[in-house]
């Protein structure tokens, strides 16, 4: 059994500590942490983290040392903790009590926040040490789990070695600019690039593609799908991303700002929100706004009269937070990106179009916790149209575990046909013919394909540039 008393004893040395130094091993650098690993011990090494591992078969104890790729955070230690405990200890084991926590310590300009619990899985007991250090809106997290305390003075040697590099503070800051200071840039027009550029939706509402962003009208109410922009996604508290991202997307529109306020919601997706009321420049009238972001939305700017306009549209109030339930603003707010579509026509397709995709899978024993490897899977599809309706399609997909990777590769060539404005027909797909739901979705001098399957809904999305999506 664990002794919980000398873990609290690693507690006292579990900061990131600059000054110390060791005989322990050569120094190694992953990402910003420099560091002297434990000697003997098996490496892993992933994109995302670094793992060192050692076992006593014959005792049945082991201890596993994981440190993470710094990942955007906020400007509160304590939030960033409690942020990591439910995305990475939460998901590796099952812990049977809220972590101990020690006093945070700041070294190097990084405040380090530390917490212990017990955990099990499976019949196997032990212990879970997280460490999240925190600078300029990002954070390093170092987690460790093992079922002894024989490795305690290996563990502490390993936590003196570490040093964070020093992190700059975030340029961004937290003032409104006037339309004077950010002033309004003409957009160019459109070119017709694709046959059809507006979609009237059986519900009202109408969607137009415009130069930097989707517009969405129904009666007096606007809503703008801003394509992302620079600066306005940047690691960083909820009020001073909200207003960096106000000054570039919504403020060159408009003067006379009055009552302008953030307001974020604490939940893992967290929405962010900014909103004021202003003086429209092009139509000299007030109008009341709200800017809004959550997850993978990108900013969605909504334009309405008034306040409670814009509450009896989406049933919210982005004043006093109040909703009916999360869903509620879910489906009334960030539903609004589903407003990204067009149709299709045969004159539109001409390149090549590629999807890819890679997923990673961190393997660890049920009853003893070691670590078991690490599975990967990549598959990347292409689609090249010629304007004669031709096409050539390729499948490459590798997987396996890591050091037994198998790789596979298909192609076919064919005849696509356009059935109606909103679904594809490829002659051949692999060995037969294959039907798609499809529409363009606008981004910044481009497009994304959407392909559904017809059969087998969830097949994917492709787009111009080869990202994933």
């Amino acid at each position: 059994m664990i002794k919980i008393i000398v873990m609290k004893k690693i507690f006292l040395v579990c900061i990131f500590c600059a000054s110390l130094t060791t005989a322990f091993a050569q120094k190694e650098t992953f990402d910003l942490t420099t560091f002297s690993p434990p000697k003997a011990w098996a490496k892993q090494l992933a994109e995302n983290a670094v793992q060192y591992s050692t076992e006593d078969a014959a005792k049945g104890t082991y201890c596993l040392i994981t440190l993470y790729k710094a990942v955007p955070g906020t400007a509160s230690s304590k939030e960033n903790f409690d942020l990591a405990w439910t995305s990475l200890v939460k998901e590796m084991v099952t812990v049977s009590s809220e972590p101990g926590m020690q006093p945070p310590a700041t070294e190097n300009g990084w405040e380090t926040q530390s917490g212990l619990a017990p955990f099990e899985s499976d019949g196997n007991k032990g212990a879970v040490l997280l460490v999240t250090a925190t600078a300029a809106d990002k954070m390093v997290n170092l987690i460790i789990l093992t079922n002894t305390d024989a490795y305690e003075p290996v563990i502490t040697k390993f936590l003196e070695s570490i040093d964070l590099k020093k992190q700059a503070v975030s340029k961004h800051k937290n003032t409104i600019k006037s339309a004077a200071e950010n002033p309004v840039q003409q957009q160019p027009a459109i070119k017709e690039k694709f046959a059809f550029n507006t979609t009237n939706f059986d519900d009202g509402w109408t969607a137009a593609e415009k130069d930097d962003w989707v517009e969405v009208t129904t009666g007096n109410i606007k809503v703008l799908l801003h394509y992302p922009k620079e600066g306005t996604i940047f690691p960083a508290d909820p009020e001073p991303l909200t207003t960096a991202a106000w000054n570039i997307l919504v403020a060159p529109r408009y003067s006379n700002l009055v009552n302008y306020r953030t307001a974020y919601i604490s939940t893992y997706n967290r929405p962010y929100l900014g909103m004021g009321t202003v003086t429209d420049n092009a139509t000299g009238k007030n109008m009341f706004v709200v800017l809004f972001r959550q997850g993978q939305t990108g900013w969605i700017e909504f334009i309405t009269t008034d306040k409670n306009a814009f509450i009896q549209q989406f049933r919210f109030d982005p004043e006093t937070i109040q909703w009916d339930s999360e869903s509620e603003l879910m489906n009334n707010l960030s539903r609004m990106t589903a407003y990204n579509k067009f149709a299709v026509a045969a004159s539109d397709f001409s390149g090549t179009w590629t999807n890819d995709f890679t997923g990673m899978q961190q393997l660890y024993h049920v009853y003893t916790g070691n670590y078991a490897g690490m599975n990967i899977h990549q598959s990347k599809q292409e689609f090249t149209f010629t304007n004669e309706g031709n096409y050539s399609w390729k499948l490459l997909v590798v997987n396996g575990m890591v050091g037994n990777m198998k790789f596979n590769e298909t192609k076919s060539t064919g005849k696509m046909t356009v059935l109606n404005n909103w679904k594809l027909k490829f002659s051949k797909i692999e060995s037969r013919a294959k039907t798609y739901h499809a529409h363009w979705s606008c981004i910044k001098g481009g497009r994304l394909l959407n392909l559904l399957d017809a059969e087998y809904p969830g097949s994917g999305l492709y787009d111009q540039y080869g990202k994933a999506k």
